[in-house]
């Protein structure tokens, strides 16, 4: 029987109308190519949980296949393959394309710092038997979610000797974990009167560390004392050196996969390692490009990117100009032609809090990446507001190589806002705008994002940077 034919209007609005497609339900196809892209990520957010353990993980593999640390003062041909790491905790990695880099480079940027709960600067103390530390939260976070859940400590210790101490407590199974309290329901109703702001409070943050005194009753605090002992005995430090150190305290599980069908990944740091990994794979399988490739892991996003290791450094304004000058180029001319995705997450729309999002313009699970075209809160404050053209250059990328994307924003427009790096590669004049995936429970101990969403990233940064 011939198909029924469409009424005009029925037409027209096949013609005109537009809906983003789920992948599972039109490309059933890439589910397992997703599930196996999902191994090796899930395999580094696990044992990525700082910065600095990215960007040591990152490196292995840079050296695996064959990248060199970058020499300024050494010329490239098309096809090198090179990295610069800036401190420890962030780097910038480059295959030299065909194209000279008078053309411009390709610029992919992802942070790998994620929110977590610091160490203060004098952290120990004991009190009623208890010896604890007292911490200093980073980044974005619900304090109330960070009680009651095993926590790792992660870190590394400069002694005065100018050695390094890497510390990892409570990853491996047979580790000890760490832990914040939180007031016993029967005990809590004054408590449970807070704002939801304050269930936990800033100095209510701190974490228990044992229970036995060291054995000796002439010391004045034999809890303390104890607790410095043990880290003595197995990094060599002293109580001095944690003013020379950067410990963080982050969630001790493990990445998840979520739901029956194991369609979703949870775990700690997705915000932005997720972005970070598919950004790192693409430019490690990218072999002849086009266009010079700049792939940027930066830190401190959480808080502003300020610091020496954050996107408002010279680093990256360093690293094009170096590779400027090695052809005589003009930086300014290379940055004007440059292009470059912030790879940065959006928030997914959640059916349990849907008040909190404009369901038009929010991003979705299963749709693919997510172009947010600015960010910022209220009327744009704070924004990078891509233009037209270079919203239309993407998207063109996109579509051509078979990459599913929506468009999203973050949610109902005056309940709060956010923001990424793209407003400070804007100020050098570069074309940018932000392309991540959703991601349900930003910013909380476990989030969660979907397979197909990150093999599509992976595919939209591999895109980006055309082979030859």
């Amino acid at each position: 029987m011939a198909e029924k034919e469409l009424s005009k209007g029925k037409q027209l609005e096949k013609e005109l109308c537009w809906e983003y497609p789920n992948i599972a339900k039109k490309a059933p196809e890439q589910r397992e190519k997703a599930h196996e892209f999902a191994k090796g990520y899930m395999e580094f957010l696990g044992a990525c949980k700082t910065e600095r353990e990215c960007v040591n993980y990152a490196e292995k593999l840079l050296l695996e296949a064959g990248y060199e640390r970058f020499d300024s003062k050494k010329k490239y041909k098309a096809g090198d393959k090179v990295f610069s790491t800036n401190r420890g905790k962030a780097m910038a990695i480059t295959v030299f394309g065909k194209k000279s880099i008078a053309e411009g480079v390709r610029i992919n940027g992802a942070h790998i710092d994620s929110p977590r709960i610091d160490l203060r600067p004098n952290p120990l103390y004991e009190s009623n038997d208890i010896a604890l530390f007292k911490t200093h939260y980073y980044g974005g976070i619900k304090k109330y979610q960070w009680g009651t859940i095993p926590l790792a400590m992660h870190g590394v210790v400069v002694k005065k000797d100018g050695t390094t101490v890497e510390i990892t407590i409570g990853e491996d199974p047979s580790d000890p974990v760490l832990y914040i309290t939180d007031l016993l329901i029967h005990l809590a109703k004054q408590q449970m009167q807070r704002t939801l702001s304050e269930g936990l409070r800033a100095e209510e943050l701190n974490i228990v560390l044992g229970t036995t005194p060291y054995p000796d009753d002439s010391v004045k605090e034999p809890f303390r004392l104890e607790v410095l002992r043990y880290l003595n005995e197995k990094y060599g430090i002293t109580e001095r050196d944690f003013a020379r150190a950067e410990i963080e305290f982050v969630p001790a599980d493990k990445p998840r996969d979520i739901g029956f069908d194991r369609s979703l990944i949870g775990g700690y740091g997705q915000d932005d390692r997720v972005c970070a990994y598919a950004a790192l794979r693409a430019q490690l399988d990218t072999v002849n490009p086009e266009y010079t490739t700049v792939t940027i892991l930066t830190d401190k996003e959480e808080i502003g990117s300020c610091g020496t290791t954050g996107s408002k450094s010279n680093f990256l304004y360093d690293y094009i100009c170096y590779l400027a000058q090695m052809e005589g180029v003009d930086a300014k001319d290379v940055f004007a032609k440059s292009a470059c995705l912030s790879a940065d997450v959006n928030g997914a729309y959640d059916p349990t809090f849907a008040d909190a999002f404009e369901a038009k313009n929010s991003s979705y699970l299963n749709r693919g990446v997510v172009l947010t075209k600015y960010t910022g809160s209220g009327g744009k404050f704070g924004a990078s507001d891509a233009s037209a053209e270079f919203m239309a250059k993407v998207i063109d990328i996109m579509d051509k190589n078979g990459v599913y994307w929506q468009i999203g924003e973050l949610g109902k427009l005056d309940l709060g806002g956010g923001g990424t790096i793209a407003g400070d590669v804007a100020r050098l004049n570069v074309d940018v705008v932000d392309l991540g995936v959703a991601v349900l429970s930003m910013h909380s101990p476990f989030e969660v994002t979907s397979k197909l969403d990150n093999y599509n990233m992976y595919l939209a940064f591999k895109a980006f940077y055309p082979e030859a």
